[in-house]
């Protein structure tokens, strides 16, 4: 189907004229089909200004004209020699005449005679020609032109009008000539009379002069990139032109005969050089332009921390990042602000939060924490961006190892913190020195906060436990769920359902809950140790799962409660693991990530993407 060519041919003529006119011929006697249609249409007409001289309003206005000039005063004497030479002009040519015709000198006598006797004709009026409107010359469109200057005329008090044009321009050249002089005159005296100047002033000139270099090179490479962004773009779209078609297009027919199972097609792979040994920490779609993503670059081997990455990437050039930013630590999460799809939130191994501005070219964060602002002591789990506080400024929690909730608020250019809420884990008293008793924190690993009530937040734990909190409340919790056997890797809400959320471990567990019910509703053994979950933005039913064997599981609960509608291979299982999941908000495609940094697109088949009724 795709192969199949589907000409069109343009022709000339209008779709809407009648094809079927029949009228009477008297020569015939009869009705017969006209064959000739008028194929032209009128898409716009405007009544002009011009009238033709031959018209009944040509000659009115002719004769308006004509009789407006009669009417006019006698000109002045200044044209009166004109008149004068035209009259000298007629005479020479009637003697001429009188003197080519010889043989007929008696008749030309007589006509002389009777010219002498009658009274002379009144003097001919001249016809006034129509204005014509599009005959027009604007002045400064005329090319410059310096003319010579003319003493006698310019000497006359009243200059003819040839030239007084030309005297008007060269009085506007000497202004514009004795203005440059003045200009001149005056850089001259601003110069400083000392010429030579020192070795350090002359450092710093050549410093600014480099600087200044720089700069130019900086704007002629930036216009470069984009027009090489653009060819890049194009020639991706066509290496990969095979890939595009089935993002676009590929249908699995095969899905009707599967007993509502459901398969992923693999498409693009994003790979970068500098990322082979980083692990995928984190994945976030941007809010508003749905082909790009963030994805973060760590490592969760503790015994092995370096450097990480940020890159932006977009399924329009699946082959080099957008853009590229190295971090002294490695990035365990990242956030979109909602709003301002910008800026992005970023929480390190080291305990630092940090703000980058997309916007600006520098490869430094616009916004960090540090020692003295409260940064974390343990690595920060997630970052979530929450609406603007009471002054309108920008704020985003952080949940950490330390068992602290902190907001970060972006006040004057500068992170400020607060402490939300700290985690206590319940019967792990300590006696400390001179019998002080010390409450041990609990590792906050994820928190999630809920779509509609702002005040209401999920948090979960190292230990397994899962605590519903409130921002009004810091030493209390609301709620908490005996979740997990071991540490809560991903806690999120139902998009839809307002009571319900979705739990994690790598217990191999996933769990449904409802947050007013203390027991699971569901639960699902995956066997192995599930990375990460994500509800589908689609339908309030389906949700997706990566395990640390390199499978990914799509469930929907309206089909089938107990059973994954597809668990397929999508990294090979040698010294590889699956780290992240992520669905696009627009389109049938997920995300995942693994240890290696590479990051693999998937499309979900029809079965796996059925809407709720």
């Amino acid at each position: 189907e795709l192969k199949e060519e589907i000409t069109r041919v343009l022709t000339a003529n209008n779709p809407q004229a009648p094809q079927n006119i029949i009228r009477y011929s008297f020569k015939d006697g009869l009705y017969k089909p006209i064959s000739h249609v008028d194929q032209m249409a009128i898409h716009f007409s405007l009544n002009g200004n011009l009238v033709p001289k031959d018209s009944d309003e040509g000659r009115r206005q002719s004769i308006k004209l004509n009789t407006a000039a009669e009417k006019a005063p006698v000109e002045t004497s200044a044209t009166a020699p004109e008149e004068a030479a035209i009259k000298d002009e007629e005479r020479t040519e009637d003697t001429q005449a009188a003197g080519e015709g010889e043989a007929e000198e008696s008749g030309a006598a007589e006509a002389a005679e009777a010219a002498d006797t009658e009274e002379p004709p009144p003097p001919a009026v001249k016809e006034r020609k129509l204005a014509n409107q599009f005959n027009f010359i604007d002045r400064p469109s005329w090319t410059p032109k310096n003319p010579v200057r003319d003493r006698a005329c310019q000497s006359e008090p009243t200059p003819c009008k040839t030239l007084s044009d030309d005297i008007n321009q060269w009085v506007i050249h000497d202004a514009y000539v004795e203005e440059l002089r003045k200009r001149e005159e005056s850089k001259e005296k601003e110069k400083p009379k000392a010429q030579v100047a020192k070795k350090e002033e002359k450092k710093t000139k050549k410093k600014g002069r480099k600087l200044t270099s720089l700069d130019s090179q900086r704007d002629e490479m930036d216009k470069i990139s984009k027009a090489a962004k653009i060819v890049e773009r194009m020639v991706n779209q066509n290496t990969f032109d095979d890939i595009a078609q089935d993002f676009k297009y590929f249908e699995d027919e095969s899905d009707e005969f599967r007993d509502q199972k459901g398969t992923l097609l693999p498409l693009w792979k994003f790979r970068y050089e500098k990322t082979n040994r980083l692990a995928v920490t984190a994945i976030s779609w941007n809010p508003k332009y749905k082909d790009l993503f963030a994805v973060g670059y760590g490592s969760y081997n503790f015994m092995k921390q370096g450097q990480g990455m940020l890159l932006l990437y977009t399924m329009k050039n699946p082959s080099f990042p957008e853009y590229v930013f190295s971090t002294e630590s490695g990035i365990m999460c990242l956030d979109f602000h909602n709003d301002y799809p910008y800026l992005v939130a970023v929480g390190f191994y080291d305990g630092n939060v940090a703000i980058y501005n997309l916007k600006k070219a520098t490869s430094q964060p616009s916004y960090k924490s540090n020692a003295k602002s409260g940064k974390h002591t343990e690595p920060v789990w997630q970052v979530k961006w929450q609406k603007d506080d009471m002054d309108n400024n920008l704020n985003f929690f952080s949940v950490s190892s330390d068992g602290r909730i902190v907001s970060w608020t972006l006040v004057k250019n500068e992170l400020v913190h607060t402490d939300i809420i700290k985690l206590s884990v319940e019967g792990t008293t300590m006696q400390g020195p001179e019998g002080l008793q010390l409450q041990t924190l609990g590792c906050g690993t994820s928190f999630d906060f809920h779509k509609k009530i702002d005040y209401l937040f999920l948090v979960g734990t190292e230990e397994g436990k899962i605590y519903k909190c409130s921002k009004c409340y810091s030493s209390q919790f609301l709620d908490v769920f005996e979740a997990h056997h071991m540490a809560v890797d991903s806690v999120s809400w139902n998009p839809y359902h307002l009571k319900v959320f979705i739990s994690c471990s790598s217990d191999w567990t996933v769990k449904i809950w409802d947050h007013t019910i203390k027991t699971p509703m569901f639960v699902y053994d995956l066997n192995s140790a599930v990375a990460d979950v994500a509800w589908s933005p689609y339908s309030s039913t389906v949700f997706a799962a990566v395990t640390t064997d390199g499978k990914a599981h799509v469930f929907d609960l309206n089909v089938n409660k107990y059973e994954a509608l597809c668990t397929q291979l999508v990294v090979p299982k040698k010294k590889n693991k699956i780290t992240h999941i992520q669905f696009n908000p627009v389109y049938p495609v997920v995300i995942i990530g693994d240890e290696r940094g590479h990051i693999v697109t998937l499309k979900l088949s029809p079965n796996l993407r059925k809407m709720p009724k």
